[in-house]
């Protein structure tokens, strides 16, 4: 993947940096892996707003992601490379050998034609998926499981990976993305390679309208608000926030302060925190 740049011919390309989209080899995505997506635009099932600086934005249909990547010792070829519109990574279309189709995250380098395969016999190529007792130590992987069988959740955003640091027993030592070190279940799977679209990270959205098209509202500073709707609220002019640290709307720390509960029963697996 490439960056655009743009000449500064108005106020929105002065500081635009968009993807050049080289990589994309299919403009429409295949039908019978394309659900509908109702967006709740940060409200939850009573219509309160939840989540706030959500709504609008280009309707989008969601793309079924292959996360499990449960078809074992199947051969499959890489059909296309496509855009999704719900995650910054590219998504690629895998052909089965037994006529199943597939989307799976694309990983970087994997080429269309590639043919890849899941399963504990695997090869050690990049876009293969193994259980973790199966991959060498050092390697990159992606889209891994937390729990067996469950499907991948850590490392699926664009240009992630996470890296095979140790193995004891039936547990394999990965230092995440975030920089933590945790243990996890051998038999968990993982998808060797980093994910594509690396440059996503260097886009810059150049104006605000651009924003609205993703979906994304305006925010509004805690400290143009008043009193009464934020503790940043208040005063005369600007001025400073007249407590001793940022709070949230709810009176809450808001820089710096661990979130995560200290009960949580996976804590005796993580061995170096985040920073």
């Amino acid at each position: 993947m490439a960056i655009r740049l743009y000449r500064a011919y108005t106020p929105g390309t002065r500081n635009r940096a968009v993807s050049t989209f080289s990589e994309i080899t299919a403009s429409k995505p295949t039908k019978s892996l394309v659900a509908q997506y109702q967006r709740s635009s940060g409200h939850n099932n009573r219509g309160i707003i939840t989540c706030r600086h959500k709504g609008g934005g280009h309707k989008r249909r969601y793309r079924l992601i292959d996360f499990k990547r449960n078809l074992r010792n199947i051969n499959a070829i890489v059909a296309s490379i496509e855009y999704d519109p719900n995650r910054n990574a590219r998504i690629a279309l895998l052909n089965y050998t037994n006529g199943i189709k597939r989307y799976i995250l694309h990983p970087r380098s994997l080429q269309v034609n590639s043919i890849i395969s899941a399963g504990e016999n695997a090869p050690i190529n990049v876009g293969n998926a193994l259980p973790l007792a199966n991959i060498p130590l050092g390697a990159a992987v992606h889209n891994i499981e937390l729990t067996p069988k469950k499907g991948g959740q850590i490392a699926r955003a664009a240009g992630t990976y996470a890296q095979i640091v140790a193995k004891e027993g039936n547990f394999v030592t990965l230092k995440l993305p975030s920089g933590e070190v945790r243990m996890l279940r051998n038999s968990c799977y993982a998808t060797i390679g980093q994910v594509g679209n690396i440059d996503a990270s260097n886009i810059t959205i150049g104006k605000a309208g651009r924003n609205r098209w993703l979906g994304k509202k305006p925010q509004v500073r805690g400290s143009v608000m008043n009193p009464v709707d934020h503790p940043h609220g208040g005063g005369e002019g600007r001025c400073p926030i007249g407590r001793p640290a940022p709070l949230t709307p709810w009176g809450k720390p808001a820089l710096g302060v661990k979130t995560r509960k200290a009960s949580k029963s996976s804590n005796k697996f993580i061995i170096r925190r985040r920073k």
